[in-house]
């Protein structure tokens, strides 16, 4: 059955979908492994060069009622990692049916997912497949306003090694050679040097404000619009201390074996029986399924000195350059920026995302704070959405940006 959904209908399959991942009973993809997402012995030459691509397909349900009529293309490609060796990293590009009605060209968007987990099987190219990719309305409400969308599997995330899951280098590039590799699809029918744009939320919104950083440099050609994102990880010592103890600690353990894994870390002597245990666990499981393994225990019972794991990141020299190496706000973006955050944010304070458009401001770019009331995480990205399309419908239709630096304060 092909549908198209107005935003209160993607919603509700949203819930739906949300209401039976909870009750355990989504169907979730084979871990085995699958040829397609195979590294070949050679890359090819530049970043966001295909490797290889297929025909593919966009379930928004996991019963598999729901079928997106759309032209859906799995796809491999050329990136980098953190420290410039070439990798392969495995993505999707779905290209509307219908003509583009808009101003100029038909855009892409490069959607950067937000925290899937780390086993390959929670990469969203396959999730798509089988209808438990949980951001798939969301992705859906870009395509039916004529964008093509560009949406990466990150490194490690389908392919292989390890998921490098909140590696701000590794991140940005994977972002912004997927929009690199649809351009260079032919199969995709998108234009080859046409506007695109980035749009993330949590694991996404890092991932899109280091695009944003990093584009002036890595990827100078794109024609880069604006840069949407939400509840961004600008400064992940502080989401670290909120996520200690709550029901969030799964994300801790994705985040504290991800930064490991992309800077070849052992994690083993820092971690007692237990924990050892605990992040195995974890690590096995997609988002869903390690939010009630590992929700309400705390790090300081899983190491191996009995201190907390925000007291290893914070005070170890090791750790701490990783951590300061993933700051954002650094760099000033060329091009506009909305960040979209609840003040009820219960996983990534809202005060990391208000110092991040303060620090922005301070350089002179143009950022737009969007603050919202959204209950909790989850809550403020439903709250964040019909702000973020009217903005990049603006950016793509050529309407100037208003900033809002000077009320920032005030938010």
């Amino acid at each position: 059955m092909t549908v198209t959904f107005r935003l209160s209908r993607r919603l509700g399959v949203l819930a739906v979908a949300v209401g039976v991942a909870a009750t355990g009973l989504l169907a979730i993809p084979s871990a085995s492994a699958q040829p397609f997402y195979e590294t070949p012995t050679a890359l090819p030459a530049n970043n966001g060069d295909i490797i290889r691509s297929e025909p593919s397909i966009f379930y928004l349900d996991p019963i598999n009622l729901i079928k997106i009529d759309a032209n859906v293309r799995r796809i491999l490609y050329r990136s980098t990692d953190r420290t410039g060796k070439p990798i392969a990293v495995s993505g999707t590009v779905i290209t509307p049916k219908s003509a583009w009605f808009g101003v100029g060209e038909r855009p892409i968007v490069g959607y950067a997912p937000g925290t899937q987990g780390l086993a390959d099987h929670c990469a969203p190219s396959r999730q798509l497949t089988v209808g438990t990719e949980y951001e798939g309305p969301f992705v859906l409400g870009m395509i039916t306003r004529g964008y093509a969308v560009a949406l990466t599997d990150y490194q490690g995330l389908g392919t292989d090694g390890a998921h490098t899951y909140m590696n701000r280098v590794v991140q940005g590039h994977a972002v912004l050679d997927s929009i690199r590799a649809a351009q260079r699809l032919p199969a995709a029918g998108v234009p080859a040097n046409g506007p695109v744009a980035v749009h993330g939320y949590s694991q996404g919104g890092g991932a899109a404000a280091a695009a944003a950083e990093l584009a002036p440099t890595y990827a100078p050609e794109l024609k880069l619009k604006g840069v949407s994102m939400g509840a961004v990880p600008a400064d992940l010592s502080a989401v670290a201390r909120t996520l200690d103890g709550s029901l969030y600690m799964a994300f801790l353990g994705y985040a504290t074996y991800g930064l490991a894994a992309g800077y070849g870390i052992d994690m083993a002597p820092y971690l007692n029986a237990t924990g050892k245990q605990v992040f195995a666990d974890v690590v096995g499981k997609c988002t869903l399924e390690a939010l009630p393994a590992a929700a309400f225990k705390k790090s300081a019972t899983l190491t191996a000195d009995g201190k907390p794991i925000t007291e290893l990141l914070a005070n170890n020299p090791l750790f701490k350059t990783v951590i300061d190496e993933q700051r954002i706000g650094r760099i000033k973006p060329t091009v506009p920026v909305l960040i979209s955050h609840s003040a009820l944010d219960d996983v990534i304070p809202y005060s990391v995302g208000k110092t991040l458009a303060s620090t922005w401001c301070d350089k002179d770019a143009n950022v737009r704070l969007a603050p919202n009331l959204g209950p909790t995480h989850v809550g403020g990205a439903v709250a964040s959405y019909p702000g973020a399309f009217a903005w990049l419908e603006a950016r793509f239709a050529g309407l100037p940006a208003l900033s809002n630096c000077w009320a920032v304060p005030f938010l």
